[in-house]
């Protein structure tokens, strides 16, 4: 079992079936639509195609995680929540570092996202990590107002 270091005393391990409530949770309060916690089920019970990372303290509270998807040489970050009192510490960061370690031992040499091409903060992260943009997907985040914003497709290059 991998564990890597986090901030604020947390540590990032392999996400488990036993966490889909927590993640959806967290996913439901960072996104207009979250996930059900069956989806999140669903991905978890299946850890070689879809590996998730989750930031937990000593008693296995989650406080941030990060699912991503696997097909042969090729990831792509679903989604990467991270809770509202731990924004901005650096745990987003340390969640995309262990998956970006993870995947360095797999065949995996690119990953993809899509990411609200309003959300600066995410985009700011993930130019840290080498991602570059590739494509724009117009409509592709439906929000509250009933209008949809674009994403913006990134790549970035694993090891």
């Amino acid at each position: 079992m991998n564990l890597w270091l986090a901030p604020s005393g947390l540590h990032i391990a392999r996400g488990e079936v036993r966490d889909a409530p927590a993640l959806a949770r967290l996913h439901a309060g960072g996104f207009y639509r979250g996930w059900p916690t069956t989806d999140f089920e669903a991905y978890l019970a299946d850890p070689a195609t879809t590996p998730a990372y989750v930031a937990v303290d000593a008693k296995r509270t989650v406080f941030g995680f990060a699912m991503l998807r696997l097909a042969e040489d090729e990831s792509e970050l679903l989604t990467i929540a991270v809770d509202p009192k731990k924004r901005g510490k650096g745990l987003g960061r340390a969640l995309l570092s262990a998956a970006f370690a993870d995947l360095a031992m797999s065949p995996a040499r690119t990953m993809f996202l899509e990411v609200d091409e309003t959300n600066a903060s995410a985009i700011a992260l993930y130019r840290r990590f080498g991602f570059a943009e590739i494509g724009r997907r117009k409509g592709y985040y439906p929000k509250p107002d009933g209008s949809a914003a674009t994403a913006l497709v990134m790549r970035a290059p694993i090891g």
